[in-house]
């Protein structure tokens, strides 16, 4: 895989009600060399979604009901193309939301994916890994993402053994988590705990 190749060009966390009660919201975009069609064709077409992603299947279509082979499923609860769509993110028997949001850049388009979680039901899992738990995740797909666009990769990264393995994916991970704490750091964490957090997150994803 190309090392050039990034995950998120911009990652942000900040607080805010969800629902009536304070969530928080780990926001990564990127741009992407293709146009918000072919862009909204690789997030939405179930025959794409496993190059670069997961299989996916259900019924995908506003109200409908989706799952993730071996992840999360939900609630299709906003489908806008090609600029706009909601989802629940039902996992281990919690709940929480993702947004995507598609606006046109410069000779590309660029990709904004919210994560939002309520803080009381994250609290326990926030405290030990914080919003590079997420982050580093997503930061997996926008690499799946973009590698799929440049060159019609069929093969996810986090489904590719041999380079989950290598030494280059544990430093994009790394780099990844590191990014989420200098985000964290800047909406107001504590430097030592973010850094502690994104360290705990890329020991797992990393093995050590």
């Amino acid at each position: 895989m190309p090392h050039k190749t990034m995950g998120a060009e911009v990652r942000e966390l900040v607080e805010r009600e969800h629902e009536g009660k304070p969530a928080h919201v780990v926001i990564a975009s990127r741009v992407y060399r293709t146009d918000a069609r072919n862009l909204w064709d690789a997030l939405t077409n179930a025959e794409r979604l496993p190059r670069w992603f997961l299989p996916i299947e259900g019924e995908l279509r506003v109200g409908g009901r989706y799952q993730l082979k071996g992840n999360a499923g939900g609630t299709i609860t906003r489908c806008e193309p090609p600029r706009a769509f909601d989802v629940t993110w039902e996992f281990g028997g919690g709940t929480s939301w993702v947004s995507i949001r598609l606006a046109p850049e410069g000779q590309g388009t660029r990709l904004t994916l919210e994560h939002i979680a309520l803080a009381a039901d994250a609290d326990a899992h926030w405290k030990q890994f914080g919003p590079a738990a997420v982050g580093v995740g997503w930061e997996l797909g926008f690499l799946g993402l973009g590698l799929h666009l440049e060159s019609g990769e069929a093969v996810p990264p986090e489904a590719n053994a041999a380079w989950m393995a290598s030494d280059e994916a544990k430093r994009f991970m790394r780099a990844s988590a590191e990014g989420w704490a200098a985000a964290h750091i800047a909406a107001g964490e504590a430097p030592d705990v973010a850094r502690g957090m994104a360290e705990r997150t890329a020991a797992f994803y990393t093995g050590g």
